[in-house]
């Protein structure tokens, strides 16, 4: 194998959103500063962690109080104090819009998302010219069954109904190039889906197969209240796919209003009996209803393209060279 050149080193900053990490973060930071120093892939990529953003949400525990030890024990650690709990994607943005390394990864705090894979995305990033790279996990994740199955629901519906752009399935552990991530974390506005926003601007999306791992014993910041608002967040945000279905079901309406006119006249024409007034009540029921629902879609879009304007949707986004950036950088490279 070629030896790849000393500068060609690749600096990876991993983002974690920090909710309840009292009890998770320190087992996760042996591992994170077992990965410190000059790293080598599978496929000869030499990488290293830089800096390592944890950014406290303002959980219930004392998380602040472990961040912050962590931070004066370890110089690559990177506190991150939001004002007030914001909830995930927000503090992952947070994360991203604070970085510096040529790569951004996003992990969680409890444990689940092993940091040993990280070369592993890099090596699918490289190999397949990705801007970003998803978890691909082999296995369930440690939730419970109803959670589980309400996730795949929600990503089934999102892929099949709502994506407009090039993301349909997506995981909390990410890789993504690290202009990218921190110009999706400088436009994309309050209330906006983290992986929608990065469906804007990637070019080419890989995945990465993963072992999930347990989440360290520590109770799910997630209520049921609070899965289903990260749900609705993400239909909100995924722009006006199903908007435009309700301007088809006006269409439809409409012409089935026009065509089922025409039966009926030729129908009355050819002496068949139908009751006093009910043609004329469905013919006037079903063109109306065609002309509100393909109005109410005009509307819609409307209201589509000044919603994807106040979440930041830029009309494009200017990034560097690929030769000379990141992807670029290979065994052998020059």
């Amino acid at each position: 194998m070629t030896a790849p050149q000393p500068d060609h080193v690749h600096r990876i900053s991993v983002v974690t959103p920090v909710y309840k990490g009292e009890l998770t973060l320190p087992t996760l930071a042996q591992e994170m500063v077992a990965l410190r120093g000059e790293q080598v892939s599978e496929d000869g990529h030499r990488w290293e962690l830089t800096e390592w953003l944890l950014v406290h949400d303002n959980g219930p525990d004392a998380s602040a109080d472990t961040i912050a030890a962590l931070a004066a024990d370890q110089p690559f650690v990177r506190p991150i104090w939001l004002s007030r709990n914001y909830g995930q994607h927000p503090a992952t943005l947070a994360g991203m819009a604070s970085s510096s390394g040529d790569w951004i990864v996003t992990l969680d705090e409890d444990g689940q998302h092993d940091p040993a894979d990280i070369g592993r995305f890099l090596d699918v990033a490289l190999r397949d010219n990705a801007h970003l790279v998803y978890a691909e996990p082999t296995n369930e994740a440690p939730h419970g069954m109803l959670r589980n199955a309400a996730s795949k629901g929600a990503k089934w519906v999102f892929a099949s109904f709502l994506a407009g752009g090039a993301v349909q399935t997506f995981q909390s552990y990410r890789l993504v190039l690290g202009e990218l991530g921190r110009s999706v974390a400088a436009y994309a506005g309050a209330g906006v889906y983290l992986d929608v926003a990065l469906g804007w601007v990637v070019g080419r999306i890989s995945h990465v197969d993963i072992e999930l791992r347990e989440e360290g014993g520590r109770p799910s910041g997630y209520s049921m209240r609070r899965l289903l608002s990260h749900f609705w967040r993400l239909v909100l945000s995924s722009g006006t796919r199903g908007l435009r279905v309700v301007s088809a079901l006006g269409v439809v309406f409409g012409m089935s209003g026009v065509l089922f006119a025409l039966y009926l006249v030729i129908s009355s024409g050819m002496g068949r009996p139908t009751p006093e007034g009910w043609t004329s009540n469905m013919v006037v029921v079903l063109l109306s209803t065609g002309a509100i629902l393909f109005s109410l879609g005009i509307i819609a879009e409307y209201v589509g393209v000044a919603v994807g304007m106040a979440m930041g949707k830029p009309p494009y986004l200017i990034i560097s060279d690929p030769k000379n950036g990141p992807l670029g950088r290979r065994p052998g490279s020059r």
